[in-house]
């Protein structure tokens, strides 16, 4: 009866320094919580522990004992640590495998001395990391002869399984230090790139404007913008970097720059994107194998006249209410941008009507998926184009409920933006 009673304190005692040490998140905690858990199963005088990681032979820092009246962190307070140099704990630190001292005395000029003295037993215990004992546990017992033989290969495979806990605890937490510093920096991409995109909408006569813009991530590349020209006209850029999030949104930054660096007085749509494709594959795609679809158009309030030019964009949607179709602005198309430098991009127009409903988008609204696989796609575009007499917002709002329903909850994997427009 008292043997079962025996293995099934030792059981109980077991599964309760397994349900403490599972609920800590921090490595010093991990540690000092087993330390006192382990010593109510196997009473030892005195733990030690060494690391010899990034040290030449014989030296090795003491990074624990059960001495040290306060716990020094040996992640982040390493300078801290006690460095010492050969003896007996430089021997067996170096040695990579289980060492058991049974009559021993530490001679007064080693220099782990006030460590070990007073003490007969030792057992080292090498903790293997990748292959390697980097770091070492020492068990010290007063008397000779202090440690059960039998006993010794449960402290080795015990040692070391929780060893690899701590460390997969280490690198947790690492992880979770360096996410957090790169979400911040992805954050500060973030809001850097939206101070690129206009801050305010303009005001056009006879036009209601309204735009969006979604990055898939943190950043993206897509763009939108709009520029005041001479004698009250108006251009409308939108465009898209090949790729995805902070190498796209580098590369949006510097289309956006070259697009306001534009020099000399303004030009036709397809100049402009002559201008900004040599730019771009002269100085920047060509050695980063991207490139940027883009849609340029100048808008004339006084004509209703929009000139405009495309550069392997998709081609925006004009719902002409009136007469009731759907008229595609393809009719000029031409590379992207940055693929070939000397690129030319030809310049066609189309007269608006008085309540025409024009929607410049990117391919993250077409190409957005449902769980079947179907992409949402130009013709649904034009399903939502089919009701008139909605102002760009109600129109935008339409349009992206239409997007998000059918997508029914699938992740968007691409950046979406809009500029919706209204003739008046």
């Amino acid at each position: 009866m008292s043997q079962v009673s025996h293995w099934k304190d030792r059981l109980a005692a077991v599964e309760e320094t397994m349900r403490t040490i599972s609920r800590q998140t921090d490595p010093q905690k991990l540690v000092q919580s087993y330390g006192e858990r382990i010593q109510q199963l196997t009473p030892i005088a005195r733990r030690l522990s060494l690391s010899r990681r990034d040290l030449e032979e014989p030296a090795f820092r003491i990074t624990r004992s059960t001495t040290w009246e306060q716990s020094v962190n040996p992640w982040s307070e390493k300078d801290k640590l006690p460095l010492l140099r050969g003896g007996v704990l430089g021997d067996v630190c170096y040695r990579n495998e289980t060492t058991l001292l049974d009559d021993f005395q530490v001679p007064a000029a080693d220099p782990a001395f006030e460590y070990l003295d007073g003490f007969r037993s030792l057992l080292a215990i090498p903790m293997y990391d990748n292959g390697e004992s980097l770091n070492t546990v020492i068990l010290l017992q007063r008397a000779t002869h202090g440690f059960d033989p039998e006993q010794i290969p449960d402290l080795v495979w015990r040692s070391n399984l929780f060893g690899r806990a701590t460390s997969t605890l280490v690198l947790k937490s690492r992880l979770e230090k360096t996410y957090q510093e790169l979400e911040r920096e992805l954050n500060a991409v973030a809001r850097m790139q939206r101070s690129l995109l206009p801050a305010t909408l303009p005001v056009i006569p006879r036009l209601d404007i309204n735009a969006y813009y979604q990055p898939a991530s943190h950043a993206g590349g897509d763009y939108y913008d709009f520029f005041e020209l001479p004698d009250g006209k108006w251009g409308f850029f939108i465009g898209d970097v090949s790729g995805h999030g902070t190498p796209a949104a580098v590369m949006m930054a510097v289309t956006h720059c070259m697009a306001h660096t534009h020099p000399g007085p303004a030009s036709p749509p397809g100049q402009v994107l002559k201008y900004l494709n040599h730019q771009l594959a002269t100085r920047y795609t060509n050695r980063i194998e991207s490139f940027v679809t883009a849609f340029y158009g100048v808008y004339d309030p006084q004509t209703r006249r929009l000139v405009y030019a495309s550069a392997g964009h998709n081609p925006p949607r004009v719902k002409r209410c009136e007469a009731g179709i759907v008229i595609a602005l393809d009719k000029s198309g031409g590379l992207p941008l940055g693929v070939l430098e000397d690129a030319e991009y030809n310049d066609t127009s189309i007269y608006l009507q008085f309540g025409d409903q024009i929607v410049l988008y990117t391919d993250g609204i077409t190409e957005t998926h449902n769980s079947a696989g179907e992409q949402f796609g130009e013709l649904r575009v034009d399903g939502v184009l089919s009701k008139c007499g909605l102002d760009s917002a109600e129109l935008m709002r339409n349009l992206l409920t239409a997007v998000d329903e059918f997508a029914d909850g699938v992740p968007a994997h691409d950046d979406r933006t809009l500029i919706v427009l209204r003739a008046t």
